[in-house]
């Protein structure tokens, strides 16, 4: 990826339903070559796809929470991404280093639906335990990877 892909691939994550044009006029490229290079870095995995954020308010998701996850044995990393999974309420979902076998993060309509979720998940026959931490509020959220 050269320097010209990292600043489309900025301005894409900029806003997702600029037109070619737009983004060459940022970029210094006709709207055919960005189009090209849109291409060739999907075609590449470079770019994976786009979507749309929703706020998770809007659909009546206001409670948001992280939850480590304590597992026996040797459970694998494919046999957790499965079984968590499931649950729509799971956001992300990550193996980590430290104590937790996998670290969780759940949006839900409130504390009880937030409790029913860690209940189903801990039903799971792998789950020791788990342990959570409700989000109070938001200091950094940050989507865009791409450097300013």
């Amino acid at each position: 990826m050269d320097e010209l892909d990292k600043r489309i691939v900025a301005a894409l994550v900029s806003d997702a339903r600029a037109t070619y044009a737009e983004i060459g006029a940022v970029v210094g490229l006709s709207a055919p070559a960005v189009k090209r290079r849109v291409d060739r870095l999907r075609s590449s995995g470079a770019i994976t796809g786009f979507s749309a954020n929703v706020d998770p308010a809007a659909v009546g998701w206001t409670t948001e929470a992280y939850v480590e996850l304590f597992c026996r044995g040797r459970t694998s990393p494919a046999d957790i991404g499965a079984a968590v999974g499931k649950h729509p309420e799971v956001i992300d979902a990550c193996t980590v280093t430290g104590e937790a076998d996998a670290l969780l993060h759940i949006m839900a309509s409130d504390v009880q639906h937030f409790e029913q979720v860690v209940e189903r998940i801990g039903a799971e026959p792998f789950v020791v335990r788990t342990r959570s931490v409700i989000v109070l509020s938001r200091l950094v959220h940050r989507l865009d990877l791409m450097p300013r």
